[in-house]
């Protein structure tokens, strides 16, 4: 070739030809070969649900995080509607004085989270609703299950979660959300809902839930920071663990679970990626409180730009193979992919 320099040759002798990178140097090509990107049908928005009216109240530890009375969840799932956002999340702030040993609300049909659910429905019934089943919003030492003499009972919780996930249902939860990480509560639970004629209702199982330190946000946006007793650490998984997490959606697969999903999310990537490669299932990856808020806090201090942060992340996610992300940018997401 005319002008072809020595070094150009001798990089097409090594690459065989092959510039990778004319298929970088456009926005537009870019845009065309690219594997994996993040659409407004990737997006679980989590909401935190409080008592009371009033304007929504701030999370402190969570920038742009917000507690929502009943009528401000319906609003939220309203604007989450118009977003395309495909479902919410429901989380609830429940006062000290209403928590107990036994996290007895969490069965009460009435709470925060069936009333939200049942309000939700009856204003934006195309959204849908993933409830939380887990015993610590509730509880006043803090853990999802019930506590005896320092431990955690497996059994006993169970039939608990099982109570919990029927009345959510009842109220129009659509997909349960174990997160307690007590074994064989998923199939518990799928036969409680069946013995109600609750067949239709989903569950995404938390399959691989690990004890982090990127929860302490959440904590606080429930109120259980407080209240925690000790750790989770002997029944939320060891950061260590890889084969155990495929151990672990594989029962939880048998028992029952339409979805799996990982958390925390960022972190464990590599989990993530082998249960897509496992399973060939519906795998959800949960952005926690506290990869948000490290993102939020670095972002207005100035060092790094937050929302080239914010889509990176998620496309980490999509790129590991996740089906969808619940993550507290959803709404901020749906919003910049509609200015695009």
């Amino acid at each position: 070739m005319k002008n072809e320099s020595s070094l150009a040759r001798t990089i097409d002798q090594v690459t065989g030809g092959t510039r990778l990178r004319r298929l970088r140097q456009n926005d537009w090509v870019r845009r065309l070969v690219r594997e994996s990107d993040v659409s407004v049908n990737d997006l679980i928005w989590p909401i935190f649900v409080r008592e009371g009216d009033g304007a929504p109240e701030p999370v402190a530890s969570m920038p742009g995080v917000f507690r929502y009375s009943v009528k401000g969840c319906v609003e939220a799932a309203q604007r989450a509607a118009d977003l395309g956002i495909p479902v919410i999340a429901l989380f609830p702030f429940t006062n000290p004085e209403l928590r107990d040993e036994t996290g007895s609300q969490a069965l009460n049909a009435d709470n925060l989270v069936c009333r939200a659910t049942r309000a939700i429905k009856d204003a934006v019934p195309e959204i849908g609703i993933l409830c939380d089943v887990a015993l610590d919003p509730y509880t006043s030492h803090g853990h999802d299950g019930v506590v005896r003499e320092g431990r955690i009972l497996n059994d006993e919780s169970v039939e608990l979660l099982c109570r919990q996930a029927v009345v959510q249902a009842q109220a129009g939860c659509d997909i349960i959300g174990p997160s307690d990480m007590m074994d064989g509560r998923v199939s518990c639970i799928r036969a409680a809902l069946d013995g109600e004629g609750l067949r239709d209702t989903m569950i995404m199982s938390y399959a691989a839930k690990y004890a982090s330190a990127f929860y302490g946000p959440f904590r606080d946006a429930v109120g259980s920071t407080g209240a925690l007793k000790g750790d989770k650490r002997t029944y939320q998984m060891d950061m260590g663990n890889a084969a155990e997490a495929i151990r672990e959606a594989a029962q939880d697969i048998a028992e029952g679970a339409d979805m799996i999903m990982v958390k925390p999310g960022l972190p464990y990537l590599d989990i993530l990626a082998k249960l897509v490669e496992e399973f060939r299932m519906p795998t959800f990856a949960y952005q926690t409180s506290g990869e948000y808020s490290v993102i939020m806090a670095a972002a207005q201090n100035g060092w790094i730009d937050g929302d080239k942060a914010m889509f990176e992340t998620l496309r980490a996610f999509k790129r590991a193979g996740a089906s969808g992300v619940l993550s507290y940018f959803s709404p901020r997401v749906a919003e910049a992919l509609q200015q695009r």
